[in-house]
């Protein structure tokens, strides 16, 4: 079915996200942030990082956010344009900064790491329901939002809480919580991301993220039962995997938005060679990839990326949850933050092997290149 908005209003897009870009400063060796020389330039943010990965797969996607009127500004606006994002919506601040920040070569989810960040009054911690632009924000089948922006300011939560209160004149809401307790400037951080992630229809969450966040333990289950809101809940699960939950259709109370419209795609309709043990009812579990890791930046985005690319296209809920996988696994396999996703045609292929050859999977650097480079070669005479 076609998907309009509302009159005047920008052209719909697939997905839309709304957030913090920053400036990133990678090391040209490793050691201290005290002892390395010189940094190369790249860009970060966990909401771009999204709607770059979508990009690459062929998606229509929009970033919208604020940056300053500087060459920082200049670098964000084409870098994360030049992936295919629309940015016109991107706004300029004429007064405050573009955000910054500098890291070491160190993994980021251990101890032996640096980030130095500079974000402190930037461009995007003015971000307001007047500041952006509301609009472009909603014009797309998903809204992306994050946790993160609600740290940055009063007037970046009250924007939060404005996109997403529930009416029939907003896009299906995907929220990462993306809990970082050094952001919050009170100890209302846990309570204010309940909130959000409650009038969010997609929720992404870690099971480490919600016992620190919490106090949630005890698996999946638990975390559901203080989550019953979301239409789907995710819950990633580190090495093991990751587990959704998702409302029965006759249990969800009619939406507003033409992606729950949709009718089911071939691909939905079909059987699948696979069956996931569900973890309770309405959901289902599937095994993390075995992957040789490179970085772990960028990881989660690439999942909340794929996960979001398959439910754009109504796959079942346990194919959404193995595209998430093989998209965390094209970050997992490369050392930058931002990595080309894996062709559609053969994440399909992937995603559609029995438990057992999912689970013989092991996927090292360059896997997603591979087949590509196999199917040239066949093609050249």
């Amino acid at each position: 079915m076609t998907v309009t908005g509302p009159r005047n209003a920008p052209d719909v897009v697939d997905v839309v996200a709304l957030g913090e870009s920053m400036v990133t400063f990678l090391p040209s060796r490793p050691g201290r942030l005290a002892d390395v020389p010189s940094f190369e330039r790249g860009i970060g943010g966990a909401e771009s990082n999204v709607v770059c990965a979508l990009a690459a797969a062929g998606h229509r996607v929009r970033w919208v956010g604020r940056v300053g009127a500087d060459g920082f500004g200049d670098h964000l606006v084409e870098a994360i344009g030049a992936y295919g994002v629309d940015v016109s919506a991107v706004r300029r601040d004429p007064v405050r900064p573009t955000g910054v920040y500098f890291r070491t070569a160190g993994d980021r989810a251990t101890d032996a790491h640096e980030v130095a960040y500079y974000r402190a009054g930037s461009a995007a911690s003015a971000m307001a329901v007047d500041s952006v632009d509301v609009a472009a924000a909603r014009a797309g089948r998903i809204l992306h939002l994050s946790g993160i922006t609600a740290a940055l300011s009063d007037d970046c939560l009250t924007l939060l809480r404005d996109l997403t209160t529930r009416g029939t004149d907003r896009p299906l809401v995907s929220f990462d919580i993306n809990h970082r307790a050094g952001l919050w400037r009170s100890a209302d951080g846990p309570r204010v991301l309940l909130e959000l992630a409650r009038g969010a229809d997609i929720v992404f969450v870690g099971e480490d993220e919600a016992a620190e966040t919490w106090g949630v333990t005890g698996g999946p289950g638990p975390i559901r039962e203080l989550l019953p809101e979301p239409s789907v809940l995710v819950v990633k699960e580190g090495a093991r995997g990751a587990t959704a939950f998702e409302h029965p259709p006759s249990s969800q109370s009619p939406s507003p938005h033409p992606l729950s419209q949709r009718p089911p795609s071939p691909q939905s309709l079909s059987p699948r060679p696979h069956s996931p043990q569900p973890p309770g009812p309405a959901g289902a579990f599937v095994p993390a990839l075995d992957v040789d890791v490179v970085a772990t930046v960028g990881a989660g985005d690439a999942f909340a990326a794929g996960f979001l690319s398959a439910t754009l296209r109504a796959l079942p809920l346990p194919d959404r949850l193995r595209h998430g996988h093989l998209w965390a696994a094209a970050a997992l396999t490369t050392p930058g933050d931002l990595a080309a996703p894996p062709a559609r045609d053969h994440a399909d292929r992937l995603a559609a092997l029995d438990d057992d050859a999912w689970g013989r999977l092991r996927l090292g650097p360059g896997w997603t290149q591979a087949e590509q480079r196999a199917e040239e070669e066949v093609r050249t005479p």
